[in-house]
């Protein structure tokens, strides 16, 4: 199918994405790697009469951490850099592996982690390690700045609590406190560069006596949108676990799953994946904590 006819903006200011955001309301999307919004637009599913590039648009791509501030990663950065960031690496390496291995090199180099998100898949690999770190987005518009917390932020497969005349300016991640692990496994049916059929993620912080202060665990593909395990959460905090205690908490994540049958994956391939990689991760993320490694 041919493109449709479509102008280009080139705006160097966020002020100026706005205001070409509230001039083109309906008929406006912003274009930063475009492997999502290509694709539709070749396909007649989207038909946009302008498209907004950020990529000229100064401080989207920056990628800074502050002690006690935590992880920024601006509204373009690629998720190429993202993966490499060396802060990233050391201190969130669910975030950093899942933005190695998601998709092909091509893809990573272009596409954006606020794209990734802001596309709303239920297998967007960046939302489960993201929703696990206790993430939120930092959503500007004419009037203003909001700050929506990452697990608020799905309503359904493909929509967000965005607005129009909204864009995501950044993503902030909570700093990580000493003695945490974090871990996220993926499984694609078909090859590695496929979408997920399977995403968990986790995250665990330690006291000195062993016992989980935070947990949080997160789930991709297997759900109408990626989302968190608050009854596996409140069986790990303020205990000592153990073997047993992690699959339990492995079970609780395959109870709050709801997968369906597709083209990826059964809904019963599903459920069993999430008990054996919640196991996995959770074993990943404790030994982390244990060893006092972020």
């Amino acid at each position: 199918m041919a493109m449709p006819h479509f102008q280009v903006h080139q705006p160097k200011t966020v002020e100026d994405v706005l205001d070409l955001l509230g001039r083109h309301r309906s008929s406006v999307k912003l274009l930063c790697g475009g492997t999502d919004l290509m694709i539709k637009m070749r396909a007649g599913a989207q038909a946009p009469e302008h498209l907004v590039s950020l990529n000229r648009v100064g401080g989207l791509k920056t990628i800074s951490y502050a002690g006690g501030d935590g992880l920024v990663i601006g509204g373009a950065a690629r998720i190429s850099a993202v993966g490499k960031n060396p802060e990233v690496r050391r201190l969130y390496p669910g975030l950093a592996h899942a933005c190695s291995v998601m998709a092909t090199v091509q893809i990573r180099n272009m596409g954006t982690v606020a794209g990734n998100l802001v596309n709303a898949a239920p297998s967007a690999d960046t939302a489960a390690p993201l929703l696990a770190y206790g993430a939120s987005l930092v959503a500007v518009e004419r009037g203003g700045r909001r700050q929506i917390k990452l697990r608020d932020f799905f309503t359904g497969p493909g929509l967000t609590v965005l607005e129009p005349g909204e864009m995501v300016e950044a993503i902030r991640v909570p700093d990580v406190s000493p003695r945490s692990g974090s871990c996220y496994l993926r499984l694609s049916a078909r090859s590695k560069v496929d979408i997920a059929a399977v995403g968990v993620a986790g995250f665990l912080n330690l006291d000195l006596d062993g016992k989980v202060i935070r947990c949080r665990l997160a789930l991709g593909s297997v759900a109408p949108t990626p989302l968190r395990c608050p009854e596996a959460e409140e069986m790990l905090e303020g205990q000592v676990p153990d073997e047993k205690l992690i699959n339990q908490a492995a079970a609780a994540c395959v109870r709050t799953s709801r997968p369906i049958d597709d083209l990826r994956a059964t809904a019963a391939y599903r459920r069993a994946m999430v008990q054996v990689l919640a196991q996995r991760v959770l074993t990943q993320s404790l030994d982390m904590a244990k060893g006092g490694t972020s």
